[in-house]
């Protein structure tokens, strides 16, 4: 189906709002907040200190992950009404590393229009400053919190040869350094934080020189890693060596099996009997 926007009646309008700057909203976001006729929020209470900066009183909608599948039918509802919708998460564009997808999956699947305005979004601007090669890159978002399923995350990555950029919190950015370290191995990579804020900083270097310097960062970041530049074949390696090389890692038997039954595109179930029967 070929959705022509500009000739819809009432659409869904995913809004970047700032994510730190007030002064790098775009005069289109401004326009639409001001005209759409109900605004879901992921906090409304955010959401109101930005419309408030503006002048705007808008009817706003609580949507965030938790209730997400539940508004599909009221903005569908809207929409069949004739009215227009926006939608805002606290900072930067929709549904990159925030909620919308699934309202937006939804609204599309009944015929609806979505229409999603460019803006602020936080790793754009890291990439561009980040002084490593820029293309082609990948965007993860942020990582598994818990460690081993992080590390697993990780080891499907290392061996991608373009830049990887990821989100991370102020409680997980050191161990998070230490696993890509223990993982990739000691890259070039940039780390921003506070991005578009008064307290903005770039940190630029390799892995291991800017390990120390996360405990005394706080705030958002995000974590722009150079690519592998020397890609191993495991190929003619025996597979019990292969899953010692991760096991010296510290990864569990059980990942390790994992990892390389993933790199060697076969069954986890021969991996684990080939390396018992013959460790």
């Amino acid at each position: 189906m070929i959705q022509k926007s500009y000739d819809s009646n009432s659409s869904l309008y995913l809004i970047p709002t700032p994510i730190g700057n007030l002064d790098d909203i775009t005069l289109r976001s401004l326009n639409v907040l001001k005209s759409v006729d109900v605004l879901l929020c992921e906090d409304t209470r955010d959401t109101g200190l930005l419309l408030s900066h503006y002048d705007i009183k808008k009817k706003l909608l609580s949507c965030h992950e938790y209730n997400e599948s539940d508004m599909i039918q009221t903005v569908c509802n809207l929409l069949e009404e004739g009215k227009n919708v926006g939608l805002v998460t606290d900072q930067g564009t929709p549904i990159i590393s925030d909620p919308g997808y699934i309202v937006a999956r939804g609204v599309i699947a009944a015929g609806h229009s979505v229409i999603s305005l460019p803006g602020a979004t936080a790793f754009v601007p890291a990439l561009t400053v980040s002084g490593i090669e820029p293309s082609p890159f990948l965007f993860y978002g942020f990582l598994n919190a818990k460690s081993n399923k992080q590390l697993e995350e990780l080891r499907s990555l290392k061996d991608y040869r373009f830049t990887l950029i990821f989100y991370e919190s102020v409680h997980r950015i050191s161990s998070t350094l230490k696993n890509m370290l223990l993982v990739f191995g000691n890259r070039s990579i940039c780390i921003c934080r506070e991005l578009s804020k008064i307290h903005e900083e770039i940190a630029r270097g390799t892995i291991k020189e800017l390990l120390p310097l996360v405990d005394s960062m706080k705030g958002e970041f995000v974590i722009v890693v150079e690519g592998n530049k020397e890609i191993i074949d495991y190929s003619n390696l025996d597979i019990v060596d292969h899953v010692k090389i991760y096991l010296e890692d510290g990864i569990s038997e059980m990942d390790a099996i994992k990892i390389v039954a993933k790199e060697r595109n076969v069954a986890k179930s021969v991996i684990y009997n080939e390396y018992h029967n013959r460790k």
